[in-house]
């Protein structure tokens, strides 16, 4: 069996965080005897991270003590030890501190083969992909998301192409198929229709403009809600934005909810608005739930809808166009039925987490079968 490191930034939850528990908790035992090393100190009690879903698995995990960058060289050190300690044959990083963190690691404990993953098209801040192509020598591979984060990691990080290769994301189809809907009374949302946003307050989720958008489309939709579930730094000034819009009573602010396939199945269209992505699991794990989406176009939306794209997306930027069709999506429901259906049948096909896990599996082999 072959001794794999998968390291990662945190065990908070999120997707590349559940990404990196599917490929550990699922993967071959043996073909991969698997070590998760986190960057980031032990949980604090109370702390909901998915370490325990790892270890109820019987997979070893290492918190490494990181708070912050000034702590780099000691991480670094923690980590090579680790990996020397169990004769790592083979790291998976995910993430870009985990990224960098990895590949010095590896090379000082004479890792043979490290693999980094990208899942997103990263445009701020630009030096990190100045530093991901000054040390790209010290990778064999680079996991993508997409098509289309590996289109840009050629063209605008200039990483090589032959070192690029494309695993979309997966989704657990049991977990979304038919789950009871969450119940949102205490959210004032009962028997209301439901357009769901589900991610982090952040400038990069386009939230400003959603907000702004739905102030057309609430007016044109009496019986509609705009739900956001999540957090983030853009949290107060979007409750702020939601008073002096007038729309406050119809926003409902939902905060971070364990339990996605029951917010999903409590909605009836899911909207995302993101200037840049890679592939979001948001979009993914509606589709698997049989919802429409209203999307932008970035990176990964296209090759998740597939044809359906031309019917559930827009450019970024084309607020006006975004709003129009949040209208006539829910103001025909034999289309929202149609569009959820399709949409659940492309995940079937295309997109399960054991077809992701398997990929990785044999990515992982051909790239221990290459020169070291």
């Amino acid at each position: 069996m072959t001794s794999l490191a998968l390291c990662i930034t945190d065990l908070n939850v999120g997707g590349a965080e559940r990404c990196l528990v599917e490929l550990a908790t699922r993967l071959d035992r043996n073909r991969f005897t698997p070590v998760v090393y986190c960057l980031s100190p032990a949980p604090l009690p109370g702390q909901t991270t998915l370490i325990p879903e790892l270890q109820s698995a019987g997979v070893e995990v290492e918190c490494l003590g990181a708070r912050k960058a000034s702590e780099f060289l000691g991480v670094v050190t923690r980590l090579a030890r680790g990996l020397r300690q169990r004769k790592t044959q083979i790291i998976q990083t995910l993430l870009f501190h985990a990224n960098f963190v990895g590949r010095f690691a590896a090379w000082r404990a004479d890792v043979p083969h490290v693999v980094c993953g990208i899942r997103v098209a990263q445009r701020r801040p630009a030096w990190h992909l100045w530093l991901d192509r000054l040390t790209h020598r010290m990778v064999d591979r680079y996991v993508c998301v997409s098509q289309s984060v590996a289109a840009f990691s050629a063209s605008t990080a200039r990483l090589p192409a032959d070192k690029l290769a494309v695993i979309p994301n997966g989704v657990d189809i049991r977990r979304f198929n038919s789950p009871p809907p969450a119940d949102l009374a205490d959210l004032g949302a009962a028997g209301r229709r439901l357009v769901t946003f589900i991610g982090r307050f952040d400038v990069q989720k386009g939230l400003p403009q959603l907000l702004d958008t739905a102030s057309n489309w609430l007016r044109r939709l009496p019986d509609c809600d705009l739900l956001l579930v999540g957090s983030g730094p853009l949290e107060s000034a979007l409750r702020r934005q939601c008073r002096e819009a007038g729309i406050a009573r119809r926003v409902h602010f939902a905060g971070w909810r364990p339990d996605i396939p029951a917010m999903l199945a409590a909605s009836s269209l899911l909207v995302l608005a993101s200037a840049w992505e890679g592939m979001p699991n948001v979009v993914l794990e509606a589709m698997a739930c049989g919802l429409p989406v209203v999307a932008t176009q970035v990176e990964g939306v296209c090759e998740l809808l597939g044809p359906g794209s031309q019917e559930q997306s827009v450019p970024y930027g084309k607020w006006e166009e975004f709003s129009d069709l949040v209208v006539r999506i829910l103001s025909d429901r034999n289309l929202a039925n149609r569009l959820g259906e399709e949409n659940r049948r492309r995940t079937e096909h295309q997109f399960t987490i054991e077809r992701m896990v398997e990929s990785y599996q044999d990515l992982w082999e051909q790239t221990l079968a290459g020169p070291r």
